[in-house]
């Protein structure tokens, strides 16, 4: 009799029930893929993990109560053999950088495709890292003089001249604005679609809405023309 290889298990996470829901659905039609469970916060999620230790956990970032951050935390402690694929609409420096440094082995962006999602969590499985190409692109931008991951720090713990360069940068943006955010907000302020920034950023077309809604929440903003003045008179454009 042939011996089957026994199916990933895949926990889904994720407050959105239809995106649970869908995503359950889509996983479950890939071959050697089985759901055990969805859960609808990072509280939950770490319960359900515990209790049906699934190979793969597909992880939502921002939830209420328990985000998915703080989620990939508590099972890196308590059950680091778990491999946490971030599953996310978002792909900016604070949600990047701090999902990998609570222990995520991949992330993706809900742009993604299933072909990559079924990759992705093979990957993972496998006990490789899978990153979506525009994390790949701020993690280059990181190591090459972009936005750091984290407090820059130099052998002695003393902040290199370029991490302090950045912080300084970060410091000065306005109305709580991330380093992403003001380029997508000068972009807009040079005329570019929400389709043109993408391609300038290498960004999907949702996480470029994503930053664009970010960022008229914050500045107070209502429209495109009140972002371009608003840009200007920040000096945000020359």
């Amino acid at each position: 009799m042939k011996d089957f290889a026994a199916p990933i298990r895949v926990l889904v996470v994720d407050d959105q029930r239809v995106t649970r829901e869908g995503l359950t659905l889509l996983v479950g039609l890939n071959a050697g893929m089985e759901v055990v469970g969805g859960a609808a916060d990072g509280e939950q999620a770490v319960l359900l993990a515990l209790e049906l230790r699934p190979d793969v956990v597909l992880m939502d970032l921002v939830m209420p109560g328990t985000d998915g951050i703080a989620a990939t935390e508590a099972l890196r402690r308590q059950a680091p053999e778990i491999g946490v694929l971030v599953l996310t609409t978002y792909a900016d420096d604070a949600s990047v950088f701090p999902a990998l440094r609570a222990g995520a082995k991949g992330y993706l962006t809900k742009d993604a495709g299933a072909d990559q999602i079924e990759e992705a969590i093979r990957a993972v499985h496998g006990g490789r890292i899978w990153m979506d190409a525009v994390v790949q692109q701020r993690l280059v931008e990181a190591v090459t003089g972009g936005l750091p991951p984290g407090p820059g720090a130099g052998m002695d713990g003393d902040p290199t001249p370029q991490s302090g360069r950045a912080a300084s940068a970060a410091e000065a943006l306005p109305d709580g604005l991330t380093a992403r955010e003001a380029e997508v907000l000068g972009l807009i302020a040079q005329g570019l679609s929400n389709a043109e920034i993408g391609e300038c950023l290498f960004l999907g077309r949702a996480t470029v809405k994503t930053h664009v809604n970010r960022i008229f929440a914050k500045t107070g903003v209502r429209d495109r023309a009140q972002a371009v003045r608003y840009a200007y008179r920040a000096g945000l454009v020359q």
